[in-house]
């Protein structure tokens, strides 16, 4: 059984700025996925790394530090996406009800990634780690602090409820 991310390991820790280039752009992708907004991502990215950077003696003996830092940009998408919805609707009561939609700039699939991001914030992400960085359910148990049933709870909920709002039909063979 895998231990949890904040498990320690008796090897010294990597260089921070090893750790930081080669999970940067999958950390940004992670965070593109939960939030909708490129720039957003970035923002989220970065925090994290921040984070990590401010404790990297503890973090980076970590067993997984990767995972401690996947699950502080979740953690911070689900803020931001709170802040956000509050700000909207401050916004919307000023502007008398009127309210412009601000494009997407851009996901592979627009339409999917909307509805991931509008399910409930465990499926979200759940559904980011295990199809955009393809995880394993175990990695994803690891790095949500969840078991490997919870996932796949989460995982067969998502799938549900995106083939039903995507109008995908079950083929069964």
């Amino acid at each position: 059984m895998l231990e949890a991310p904040r498990a320690v390991v008796d090897a010294p820790p990597e260089a921070f700025e090893i750790f930081y280039v080669r999970e940067y752009p999958a950390v940004v992708g992670l965070a593109f996925a939960l939030s909708g907004s490129r720039w957003g991502a970035e923002d989220l990215a970065q925090e994290a790394f921040l984070a990590a950077h401010r404790d990297w003696g503890r973090i980076g003996s970590y067993q997984q530090p990767s995972a401690w830092v996947r699950r502080v940009v979740a953690n911070l998408a689900v803020s931001a996406f709170r802040r956000r919805v509050s700000e909207t609707k401050a916004l919307a009561r000023l502007a008398l009800g009127r309210s412009e939609a601000v494009p997407d700039l851009g996901a592979a699939d627009p339409e999917f990634w909307a509805a991931v991001r509008a399910l409930p914030r465990r499926q979200t992400q759940v559904v980011a780690l295990y199809y955009l960085e393809d995880r394993s359910v175990t990695d994803v148990a690891d790095i949500l602090d969840m078991t490997p049933g919870t996932v796949k709870r989460h995982l067969y909920d998502a799938r549900r409820t995106l083939a039903r709002r995507l109008r995908v039909q079950d083929e069964e063979a």
